[in-house]
């Protein structure tokens, strides 16, 4: 991939992850009146760490990265199993998996930038 598209993906994957790091009423605040489907949500982070091996495969992230974004897809995979036909929304505090994945995206982030709390992306970017 040109440079230009891998920093166009990594710039994603920081934000997305920045999203997935915040605390649950940061994650509310964002969503607002959004209905985001948890399906959806489940498949965006499996693909934002497929794409995130690849990036770090071509050198455009921490390789020490891997393990927390790994482990983030082999979560969320055995989530992803399962039917899901709520919204994001109402499953962020009630679903112990959302705190794994918010454990490992702040894990993911102080490795990569040095610090997990980073601004949110505005709701139209992540």
């Amino acid at each position: 991939m040109s440079d230009l598209g891998d920093a166009h993906l990594r710039s994603w994957a920081l934000r997305f992850m920045t999203l997935l790091a915040a605390g649950p009423e940061d994650q509310l605040g964002w969503l607002g009146e959004q209905a985001v489907g948890t399906a959806s949500v489940v498949e965006e982070v499996l693909l934002l760490c497929r794409t995130w091996e690849g990036l770090v495969e071509r050198g455009v992230g921490e390789p020490a990265t891997l393990s927390a974004a790994r482990a983030m897809g082999r979560r969320l995979a055995h989530f992803a199993d399962a039917p899901h036909t709520g919204l994001w929304a109402d499953e962020l505090a009630a679903e112990p998996v959302w705190g794994d994945v918010r454990s490992l995206a702040r894990q993911f982030l102080l490795t990569e930038l040095g610090d997990w709390r980073q601004p949110l992306p505005r709701a139209d970017t992540a």
